[in-house]
């Protein structure tokens, strides 16, 4: 059987305290140059990676790592373009702090938890998850900073987000300004991802996701008979699908609030693919929302992550509650007059 090479081993070869071999790693400044050079090269001869990261934040107090976890599993972070920008705002943050992300990703597997509690980091950022979700309690049960972005509001945490109802609201009564009354509404998962496809959402429906349920309020108080159709994944095909459902009815929609951009694209698509004209306002204003000319909500998920990490780093200083986050209403060529 391998001899395990430790910090002891190291120090033995040298014939030196165990305390010097540690403080080649954490305090080099205790050294001069050529002692830990002669301490490292003997380690990396003996195959000694130095201490264990846990063990070595625990002893400096920091771990120098932002937990970040994602209401989806990790391959979304990397293509939904309002998450990308949410991220690039932690990263920027991160860099002039000089703290590194741990994304942690919640994708309904059982073991998701255990991700949380077993993460070495500072302090969670929480990037909107639907109320009761079992991820909630592990990073709780850490007892370390957390603040999240858009929901669940969490008592005695920061939570960072727009007025999502108000914002809503503008959008629809946008809409009614331009003359439409038949309106439909491409809604985000009220609740967890299941294994059922998209579906229409009656006038009961309550979301679980603070965010769903916040944009469904604004839009019902604007046009209470508004038709909505809740979509499993935010991604143009799904709004395309969503869409296409809701043009095909009887008494389609002349106007559709979609609840994000790509899911308002997808709208886009749905109606050119029909041959027909309808006004789309989506949400978030990303780069792409831009290039299509799409009406939409502006909301800065870049600075809700600054905004976010900014929080984190004030651990328990930070003031728990509501941070409302700027929004307007941005007007482009996908909002056509009714005819």
């Amino acid at each position: 059987m391998t001899k395990r090479v430790t910090l002891a081993t190291v120090a033995e070869a040298l014939g030196v305290s165990p305390m010097t071999v540690s403080n080649a790693y954490n305090r080099p400044e205790k050294l001069s140059q050529e002692l830990r050079r002669r301490v490292l090269a003997t380690a990396a001869e003996l195959g000694y990676a130095g201490p264990h990261p846990t063990a070595r934040s625990l002893r400096r107090g920091r771990a120098g790592a932002l937990g970040v976890v994602l209401g989806e599993t990790l391959p979304y972070a990397f293509e939904d373009p309002a998450a990308v920008e949410f991220l690039r705002g932690l990263a920027r943050a991160g860099v002039d702090s000089g703290t590194a992300l741990h994304l942690v990703p919640a994708g309904g597997r059982a073991g998701d938890p255990a991700l949380v509690l077993d993460a070495v980091v500072d302090a969670f950022v929480l990037f909107a998850l639907p109320d009761g979700h079992p991820m909630i309690d592990a990073l709780l049960q850490r007892n370390v900073p957390l603040v999240v972005e858009g929901g669940p509001a969490l008592p005695g945490h920061p939570l960072v987000s727009v007025d999502e109802e108000a914002a809503a609201a503008a959008a629809v009564e946008h809409l009614l300004a331009l003359g439409h009354r038949r309106l439909g509404a491409i809604a985000i998962p009220l609740g967890e991802f299941e294994t059922r496809g998209d579906r229409d959402v009656p006038p009961d429906a309550v979301a679980s996701h603070r965010v769903t349920r916040g944009r469904l309020a604004g839009y019902r108080a604007a046009a209470p008979e508004i038709a909505v159709r809740e979509v499993v994944a935010n991604s143009r095909e799904h709004g395309e699908r969503a869409a296409g459902a809701l043009l095909d009815a009887a008494e389609p929609p002349t106007a559709l609030a979609c609840m994000s951009d790509e899911l308002a694209i997808g709208a886009l698509r749905a109606a050119a693919a029909r041959g027909r004209e309808i006004a789309v306002v989506g949400w978030d204003d990303t780069e792409e929302a831009e290039r299509a000319r799409l009406t939409t909500i502006h909301q800065s998920l870049h600075d809700h992550g600054r905004r976010c990490a900014e929080l984190a780093a004030q651990g328990a200083a930070a003031a728990p509650g509501v941070h409302l986050q700027p929004w307007r209403l941005v007007v482009r060529d996908s909002t056509p007059r009714a005819r």
